[in-house]
């Protein structure tokens, strides 16, 4: 009998692999963080002994989650000018707030709040884009949770940076201090094309080519984004980017609300990542991303939260849902994003997006033992005819039990393992206190 550091038996395990279906009665060995077995329950109690055993016979198993664009810092703004357009949004509401408010200590709290939010809600990874990204990496190494963090730059200056150059300086340093594979690791991140230059966007390109790293962007997010780079550049903001070496397999934009056929066909060329924001382009009416022509065309569409103060929370069960559905009003045709496409937007596809698909995204040997487990045994998620339907479309990220990252368990019966709640939440109501008090709110 072999000795593994830890069993887990799902009634329902979904492994989000090549074989698009779920496996009933299942067990997966793990062993020094990494998945080495994948067989039926019976054979595994005879074939394995392990130091910890974790039943789960009502409950489905499903590989980590993977939220593929975040803000996390700005978990302090959740909410924060509602009912607005993007622009203004940015402009008269988030840009100042950020001027006032964001230092070290918001950024720190601010992320710790997100990744207790993501952990409850069966993300193991995040795709972050904020300041004091350093500050980030020392909260997802407490926490054991796996993330991205975006090296940001932008032309004009912050709390962090005064311009592109120290931006980027900035988050060299971050790079090469993470550069060997780890749980965290790092992606360029210019803001947006229209707060980068030209200039700092072409080094942008030099720095992804020489150090192999994915381009974290948004990019047609809205209509009058498009109208201002035409204006400016006489150009779209992917034509831009293109001819400035952006557009390759490396880059992963965000939202892509306004896609003409010709640039799908380039997306899909170059074999380009969409991150698909539903909840955030919904409330701020950016606009609809095209998903199904984007899958029709065969690019990577991966699904990202945005920020808690354009979404207003960081749920991506609810966001896969919403992606599933949204994309089936917008084609016409009930079998847009079907489930398990869905369920892959989430896991496999945004592990792709950022490069460690053969570490994460799924439930293989091999791979790490990212694994999130939800409770089905509630009024409200019963009974259950097809479990990967019901994972998109039935469950609510209130019945995550259980996460695991790199076999380490970070949430156990809905308890934070690794994170103090209680203190979490008395540091949130100072802060939001004293912003509430000093800022007037929309």
């Amino acid at each position: 009998m072999k000795h593994v550091d830890t069993l887990i038996h799902g009634k329902h395990v979904i492994p989000v692999d090549d074989h698009r279906q779920a496996l009933d009665d299942t067990a997966i060995a793990v062993h020094e963080g990494g998945i080495v077995d994948i067989l039926p329950s019976a054979d595994a109690k005879s074939r394995y002994s392990s130091d910890a055993s974790y039943t789960y016979d009502h409950h489905l198993v499903i590989p980590g989650l993977i939220n593929a664009h975040t803000h996390a810092g700005m978990s302090l703004f959740r909410g924060m000018a509602s009912d607005l357009p993007l622009m203004e949004w940015l402009n008269d509401h988030i840009w100042p707030a950020e001027q006032k408010w964001c230092n070290e200590d918001f950024a720190r709290l601010g992320t710790r709040l997100a990744i207790a939010e993501m952990i409850r809600g069966g993300i193991t990874c995040f795709n972050d884009m904020y300041f004091f990204a350093e500050i980030a990496a020392e909260e997802v190494m407490q926490s054991g949770m796996r993330a991205h963090l975006g090296m940001i730059v932008l032309d004009f200056p912050t709390a962090y940076a005064k311009d592109a150059s120290e931006y980027l300086d900035k988050g060299l340093e971050l790079y090469h201090r993470h550069s060997t594979p780890s749980r965290v690791q790092c992606t360029l991140a210019p803001h947006a094309p229209y707060t980068v230059s030209d200039g700092p966007l072409k080094r942008v390109a030099e720095l992804a080519h020489e150090y192999g790293l994915p381009v974290h962007i948004h990019l047609h997010e809205t209509e009058n984004e498009i109208s201002m780079s035409l204006e400016q550049y006489q150009c779209r903001p992917l034509q831009r980017l293109h001819d400035l070496g952006l557009v390759n397999e490396r880059l992963v934009a965000v939202h892509m609300t306004q896609l003409q056929d010709e640039e799908i066909e380039l997306l899909a060329e170059v074999g380009a990542s969409i991150v698909h924001c539903p909840q955030s382009n919904l409330k701020l009416a950016s606009g609809f991303c095209p998903v199904q022509k984007l899958l029709n065309a065969q690019v990577n569409v991966t699904v990202g939260t945005d920020s808690c103060s354009s979404n207003d929370d960081l749920d991506l069960l609810g966001e896969m849902q919403t992606a599933a559905l949204l994309a089936k009003g917008v084609a016409g045709d009930a079998a847009a994003l079907p489930a398990h496409t869905a369920l892959r937007c989430a896991t496999i596809n945004a592990a792709k997006a950022l490069g460690i698909d053969d570490r994460t995204g799924s439930l293989e040997v091999g791979k790490a033992a990212d694994i999130t487990v939800i409770d089905i045994e509630q009024i409200e998620a019963q009974p259950l005819y097809d479990p990967v339907a019901h994972a998109v479309y039935a469950t609510q990220r209130a019945q995550v039990c259980d996460v695991w990252v790199e076999g380490g368990l970070l949430l156990h019966e809905r308890q934070l393992q690794t994170l103090d709640a209680e203190h979490i939440l008395a540091e949130t109501r100072d802060w939001n206190k004293k912003i509430s008090n000093g800022k007037n709110i929309h």
